[in-house]
C-alpha cells in the first residue's frame, strides 16, 4: 500500500501527506487523528479498510469537512470468514467494513468485479486496479542470476507472494507451483517462490516429502526495487485466486508486474485476470481449494514445454500491463474523481 500511495502522490498535482500506520491500533489511530488535525486536509484517502486509517478518517470527518475516499482491494468480511478467524473477528470486519463504506464519499476498488459486487448492494465504486511503474517493470535478460540458482536449461515457472498459511485450507501461495514441479519432474523445468511467511517451511516440507526439493529455488522476501529482476527469471508465472468472494473482487497485484516484465502467465480464470488476460493465459478453477487444479495446471505448462515459442510474446505482455495497469494513467484518472469529490 506504501508502494500504491507513494506511486499516486508522485504523480498527482496536490499537495499531499502520507501517514503510515504503526503495529499498534491505538496509537495509530491517535497519531492519524493528529495529523489529520495538523494537517488539515481537504480529504483524506484511506488505503485498505483498517481500523487505524479508517476510524481516523471517520473520527475527523465528524469534526471537519474533510471528504474521504477508501481504496480498498478486498471484500475483507469474506476474507476474514475464509481465512478462518475467530467469531469476534468477523464480527467486528463485517462492522468495520459497513463503516468504512458509510463515512466514504466514494469508494475506489481494484477490480470490476468488485465494482459489480459493491453495486448490487447499492454502493457506487470507482476501479483503479493495482499498478505498476512500466520504467522500472521491463523485460530484461538475467543471465547471471540464472546461473547463481542454477535455472540455467530450463523452463521456469515461478510465484510471487505472502506466504501466509491457511490452516483452514491447507494452502497458500505457491502451494500449486509445488504439485506441478512434481507432476512435471521427468521434464527440464525448475520452479521459483519469491516471498516469505508462515507457508515458507510448510512448502519446503512438501517439497521434501515429494523428492524434488532441488528442483524449486525459495528466494525469500526481495526488496521491492530488486523484483523486475527475480521476475525475470520466470518464463511462467503463476496467478492463482480462489474462485469465491474472495478471490473474484481481486486484481492482484502481482499481476501488472508480471505483465510488466514481459512473462507470460497462467492464471485462475477469476476477477480481473478473466477480464484482462487472454484465454491462453486462463485455466480453470473451482471453488475455494480445486484439489483438481495442479493437474490441470501441469498439463497447460506441459503444453508450453512442447511449443517453447508460445511464451514468447513479450511485447504483448507489455502491451496488456500499458493498457490496464499504468501508473500514469491510472494517477490521470483518479485526479478527475478527486476532483470531483472535492467540489460535491
Amino acid at each position: 500500500m506504501g508502494i500504491r500511495a507513494r506511486s499516486f502522490a508522485e504523480r498527482l498535482p496536490f499537495e499531499i501527506h502520507i501517514v503510515y500506520r504503526s503495529a499498534n491500533k491505538g496509537y495509530a489511530i491517535l497519531r492519524n487523528l493528529v495529523n489529520l488535525a495538523r494537517f488539515r486536509p481537504a480529504l483524506c484517502y484511506v488505503f485498505d479498510m483498517g481500523f487505524s486509517g479508517v476510524l481516523a478518517a471517520g473520527m475527523f470527518r465528524m469534526i471537519s469537512r474533510c471528504r474521504v475516499i477508501v481504496d480498498t482491494g478486498d471484500a475483507i468480511y469474506e476474507l476474514s470468514r475464509s481465512a478462518g478467524r475467530g467469531r469476534v473477528g468477523v464480527f467486528l470486519t463485517k462492522h468495520l467494513e459497513r463503516y468504512a463504506l458509510a463515512i466514504s464519499d466514494r469508494v475506489v476498488v481494484r477490480s470490476h468485479p468488485h465494482q459489480e459486487f459493491l453495486a448490487s448492494r447499492g454502493i457506487h465504486a470507482d476501479v483503479f486496479p493495482d499498478g505498476v511503474d512500466l520504467q522500472q517493470f521491463q523485460p530484461r535478460a538475467e543471465d547471471g542470476l540464472r546461473r547463481q540458482f542454477g535455472l540455467d536449461g530450463c523452463l521456469v515457472a515461478g510465484t510471487l507472494g505472502s506466504l501466509i498459511w491457511n490452516s483452514r485450507l491447507d494452502m497458500c501461495y505457491g502451494w500449486e507451483l509445488v504439485e506441478v514441479i512434481h507432476r512435471l519432474r521427468h521434464l527440464a523445468i525448475k520452479g521459483l517462490v519469491i516471498g516469505d511467511g508462515t507457508g515458507l517451511a510448510r512448502l519446503k516440507e512438501r517439497c521434501d516429502v515429494l523428492g524434488i526439493a532441488d528442483r524449486i529455488v525459495f528466494a525469500g522476501r526481495i526488496p521491492y526495487d530488486d523484483l523486475p529482476r527475480y521476475l525475470n527469471l520466470m518464463d511462467i508465472c503463476l496467478s492463482t485466486q480462489t474462485n469465491d468472494a474472495v478471490g473474484q473482487v481481486r486484481t492482484t497485484g502481482k499481476l501488472p508486474l508480471y505483465l510488466a516484465c514481459g512473462r507470460f502467465v497462467l492464471a485462475t480464470a477469476v476477477g480481473e485476470a478473466a477480464r484482462v488476460l487472454p484465454d491462453e493465459m486462463l485455466v480453470t478453477y473451482n471453488g475455494i481449494k480445486d484439489p483438481d487444479y495442479p493437474e490441470r495446471l501441469a498439463a497447460r505448462v506441459q503444453a508450453l514445454l512442447e511449443h517453447p515459442d508460445r511464451i514468447q510474446q513479450s511485447s504483448e505482455s507489455v502491451a496488456l500491463a500499458r493498457a490496464h495497469f499504468d501508473y500514469n494513467t491510472l494517477a490521470a484518472r483518479l485526479r478527475e474523481t478527486i476532483e470531483q469529490v472535492l467540489v460535491t
